[in-house]
């Protein structure tokens, strides 16, 4: 009860406790899931400047809306912990119900998403109230989610039941849902929300939505020279505002594809740790960070040549990744 109460009292008297900036920006954030710590990683240096402790088997982490504070999936802890990127403490916690894998923010900055795999279910929280709002039936294992820009309408993935699921986030309701190839794992809006694109791990490929009509538009496929066709899993995505790229993480492949958005094309296999997961620009987006949960380690891309430029070593599995810049 007491954490709940430091969380709900952030939000509505703003934290009138004086605290000052003692880090440098920009940061970038890493879940260490096997050590239940939290990388700090200096983007100006790219080295370590803190490790922090946190919950158990953390996964999933995201920034608030104005970057104060992030919150963190500690899945192993049934809850989402929040952590103020100021003081680099643990200021509360949010109801999450059980194994919280992931989290997405409603763009009104109120609203935070987790999937929870155990119970096939999406959680909707309300942050201000540190409340459970609505509890969503989806399909089994679910793990991906993605929340448009307008903010009407978000999406989970369930990996066991080979499924996209498109909520309405006014009024809660599965409003369609969406067969994909095996065990789909993240998904992402382009930026004017026309397209959605979902990753298939087993599958070996990412499927492009209309996102009116609910169809299948396209399906990638990824083929690297002297990678066998099962070690190639789509995981992590990420595509650029301003230019025509996307990247999808290819897991165990050990590579991040470069897909042209407007031909769709895949234009380069970049070479990064073992078994990369997941992906995060900087402000800019002129880097690409990469977690690689197997070398342990993350990968500093610049998206201009698409070259490795750094290799950071972290925590034992690194999974989730973030990184603040204001």
């Amino acid at each position: 009860m007491i954490a709940r109460f430091v969380a709900t009292g952030f939000w509505l008297i703003g934290f009138c406790a004086i605290s000052h900036t003692i880090h440098a920006l920009p940061q970038a954030y890493v879940t260490n899931e096997k050590d239940n710590t939290l990388s700090v990683i200096d983007m100006n240096t790219f080295e370590i400047t803190d490790t922090l402790d946190i919950g158990e088997r953390p996964r999933g982490f995201i920034l608030s809306a104005d970057q104060s504070h992030a919150y963190i999936c500690a899945s192993d802890s049934d809850r989402i912990q929040i952590i103020n990127l100021n003081t680099h403490e643990i200021v509360g916690d949010l109801p999450s119900g059980e194994d919280p894998e992931t989290i997405a923010l409603h763009p009104n900055g109120t609203t935070i998403y987790t999937a929870n795999e155990d119970d096939a279910l999406l959680t909707v929280i309300d942050i201000p109230s540190s409340q459970v709002i609505a509890q969503i039936d989806v399909g089994v294992e679910p793990e991906g989610l993605a929340v448009s820009h307008d903010g009407s309408m978000m999406v989970v993935t369930s990996e066991t039941t080979n499924m996209v699921h498109w909520i309405n986030t006014n009024t809660h309701e599965n409003i369609a849902n969406s067969l994909v190839d095996a065990r789909p794992r993240d998904a992402h809006f382009t930026h004017n929300d026309k397209y959605l694109w979902v990753s298939s791990e087993i599958g070996g490929t990412v499927t492009i939505f209309d996102t009116l009509t609910k169809q299948k538009m396209r399906t990638l496929s990824f083929a690297v020279k002297g990678v066998y066709r099962d070690k190639i899993q789509p995981v992590g995505i990420l595509l650029m505002k301003d230019s025509p790229y996307a990247f999808v993480a290819l897991g165990p492949a050990n590579r991040v594809a470069v897909v042209n958005t407007d031909t769709f094309e895949i234009e380069k296999y970049i070479l990064v740790g073992r078994r990369v997961w997941q992906l995060a620009f900087n402000q800019d987006q002129s880097l690409l960070l990469t977690t690689n949960g197997v070398s342990g380690d993350v990968s500093v891309i610049n998206t201009e040549t698409f070259g490795v430029e750094k290799t950071i070593k972290v925590g034992r599995y690194p999974w989730g990744i973030a990184v603040k810049w204001k």
